[in-house]
C-alpha cells in the first residue's frame, strides 16, 4: 500500500511535469520555454534518484550539452538548429538518464551500453501499457461483471474499426450529394466554435506525456541486467591481410603524394589551371576533396580495426604508410578549405559554406587524434570521435551561426559593393539585423527599404506571441526595427 501512495504522489507529479511540457512545446514558437522544462524535468528526477549517478564524467558533459543546446532557444534564433534541437535534445536526454543510472563498470560507448538505453526504451512503453491496464482493471471495471467488461472492450474494438469506415463512406455520401456535405460540415464548423478539438488534443499531449515521464522513471529503478550477445566472428575471421593492406596503402599514397606535390605547386603557390578563375576552380573540385578524404578515414578505420600485422617491421611500415595518408587527407582538407574560402569571396557566405568550413576543422581534428592513436595503440578512438563530436555540436549551437555569416556578408559588401538582401531575409532575426544594418549605411540599396517594410508590417504578429516564445535575439532585432523610420 505504501508503494502504490508513492507511485500515485509520483504519477501526480509526472502530471505536472506532463502539463508543463504541453505549455512549453505546443503554444507557438520554443524559446525560453525550453531551458525552463529542461531545469523542471532534471528537478523531479534528482526528486525521484537523488545525487549520486555513475559515469560522472561523461555524464557531466551531457548535461552541460543538454544545457548549452537548450539555452541555445533562449539566446539564438537559428531555423536549422530549432529543427534538429527539436530531435537531438530528448535523444541525448534520455541516453543521460539512462547513462547515470547504469553501473560504472559497463562502458559508455559499446554494445551493452547501446542494448540497455534500447532495451529501457521499450521497457518504457511496455510498463506504460501495464500501468494502463492494471488502472483500468482497478477503477474502471473494478465493479463490473466479466462480461461487462468484455462488452465494453468489443464496443472499443468497433468504435476503432468503425469510426475510420464511417468517415470513408460519410465523405463518399458528401461526393455524391451537394446539400448533404453542406448540412454535414455544419457539424465541424458547430465543434470549432467551442474549440472541443484544440482543448481535446492539448489533454491528450499531457495524459501521454506524463504516462511516458512516468514509465520512463519507473523503469530506470529497475536493477541493471547485462544483456548476453554473441559474437557473429570470432579474431581469426575479424582479421585482414597485413601485406594486402600495405599494397593499398602504397598505391592510394603514391596518388595522394603526387596530388599533393602538383598542390603545392599552383594552388598554395597562387598560380592556377588555365580557362579557370578562382572561383570555378574552387566549386570545381571542392566536393571532390572532400568525398576523397571521408573514403580515406574510412579505410584508416577499417585498418586500424581489422589489419593485425604479425611482423614488426611489417607493422611498422603500416604505421607509415598510415600517418602518410593522413598527413596527405590533412592537405587535401586544407586545399579543400582554400576553394571554399575562394568561392565565399566570389559569391558569399552563407550558412551551408559556414558549416562546410567547419566539418572540415572537425575533421582536421580527428585525424590530428587518429594519427595519435597510430603510434599510440593503447588509447581509444570511439571515446574520442563521440566527446569530440558532442563538443563540436554544442559549439556549433553556442555561437551565432548565422550573426557570423551577416557580418561577413556585410565586410564584403564593404569591399565589393556586393550582397544578397534576400538571402539574409530569409535567415532568422539575425538576418533582419543585418539589413537594418545595411540599411543605417545603405539606406537607398534597391529593394531594401521594401523588404524591411514587410518585416516591419508582421512586427505586431510578432509582440503576440506568447511567453514560451521569448529570445533575446528576437527581442534585440523588433526594438531595433521597431525605432527604424522608413520613408
Amino acid at each position: 500500500m505504501k508503494q502504490r501512495q508513492k507511485n500515485m504522489l509520483f504519477l501526480i507529479v509526472c502530471l505536472g511535469l506532463g502539463i508543463l511540457a504541453e505549455l512549453s512545446f505546443f503554444h507557438g514558437m520554443i524559446g525560453i520555454s525550453y531551458p525552463i522544462f529542461i531545469a523542471a524535468f532534471y528537478a523531479v528526477f534528482y526528486f525521484r534518484f537523488g545525487f549520486t549517478f555513475n559515469h560522472r564524467r561523461i555524464g557531466l558533459l551531457l548535461m552541460v550539452v543538454i544545457w548549452v543546446l537548450s539555452a541555445s532557444y533562449l539566446f539564438y534564433d537559428n531555423e536549422t538548429f530549432y529543427l534538429l534541437n527539436i530531435i537531438v535534445i530528448p535523444i541525448l536526454v534520455f541516453i543521460h538518464i539512462v547513462l547515470i543510472t547504469t553501473p560504472n563498470k559497463v562502458d559508455w560507448i559499446s554494445i551493452p551500453f547501446f542494448n540497455q538505453v534500447m532495451n529501457k526504451f521499450s521497457q518504457m512503453f511496455s510498463y506504460v501499457k501495464r500501468y494502463i491496464k492494471l488502472m483500468g482493471k482497478r477503477t474502471l471495471f473494478k465493479q463490473m461483471k466479466k462480461e461487462t467488461t468484455q462488452a465494453i472492450k468489443r464496443i472499443i474494438y468497433g468504435l476503432l474499426i468503425g469510426i475510420p469506415l464511417l468517415l470513408f463512406i460519410t465523405a463518399l455520401l458528401m461526393l455524391a450529394d451537394e446539400k448533404f456535405g453542406n448540412v454535414v460540415m455544419t457539424v465541424p464548423n458547430f465543434i470549432t466554435k467551442f474549440n472541443f478539438l484544440e482543448g481535446f488534443f492539448r489533454l491528450l499531449v499531457v495524459v501521454i506525456a506524463t504516462l511516458l515521464f512516468f514509465g520512463a522513471f519507473q523503469v530506470l529503478k529497475k536493477k541493471y541486467t547485462p544483456i548476453i550477445v554473441k559474437p557473429i566472428l570470432d579474431k581469426k575471421q575479424a582479421s585482414w591481410d597485413g601485406i594486402t593492406a600495405a599494397t593499398i596503402l602504397v598505391l592510394l599514397n603514391s596518388v595522394y603524394l603526387l596530388f599533393v606535390v602538383i598542390q603545392f605547386k599552383y594552388f598554395f603557390g597562387n598560380a592556377i589551371q588555365e580557362n579557370f578563375t578562382y572561383a570555378e576552380y574552387a566549386r570545381r573540385g571542392f566536393f571532390e576533396l572532400i568525398l576523397v578524404t571521408l573514403i580515406n578515414w574510412t579505410l584508416l578505420l577499417c585498418f586500424l580495426k581489422f589489419v593485425k600485422p604479425a611482423k614488426k617491421a611489417l607493422a611498422y611500415f603500416i604505421k607509415v604508410m598510415y600517418s602518410l595518408l593522413i598527413v596527405s587527407s590533412g592537405i587535401m582538407l586544407a586545399s579543400a578549405y582554400m576553394r571554399l574560402t575562394l568561392y565565399e569571396e566570389a559569391y558569399g557566405f552563407t550558412i551551408d559554406r559556414i558549416l562546410a568550413h567547419t566539418f572540415m576543422l572537425f575533421l582536421l581534428v580527428i585525424f590530428a587524434y587518429t594519427l595519435i592513436r597510430v603510434w599510440l595503440e593503447g588509447i581509444s578512438l570511439l571515446h574520442f570521435y563521440m566527446i569530440a563530436g558532442l563538443i563540436f555540436y554544442t559549439g556549433l549551437n553556442a555561437i551565432n551561426l548565422e550573426e557570423m555569416i551577416v557580418e561577413n556578408n556585410l565586410e564584403r559588401y564593404e569591399q565589393t559593393g556586393k550582397i544578397d538582401i534576400y538571402y539574409l531575409n530569409g535567415l532568422s532575426f539575425s538576418g533582419i539585423d543585418g539589413l537594418i544594418t545595411l540599411y543605417e549605411k545603405d539606406p537607398y540599396y534597391p529593394e531594401l527599404r521594401m523588404l524591411l517594410r514587410e518585416q516591419k508590417e508582421i512586427l505586431h504578429e510578432i509582440e503576440s506571441n506568447t511567453w514560451q516564445s521569448y529570445n533575446f535575439k528576437r527581442q534585440q532585432v523588433m526594438e531595433r526595427l521597431r525605432g527604424l523610420e522608413l520613408k
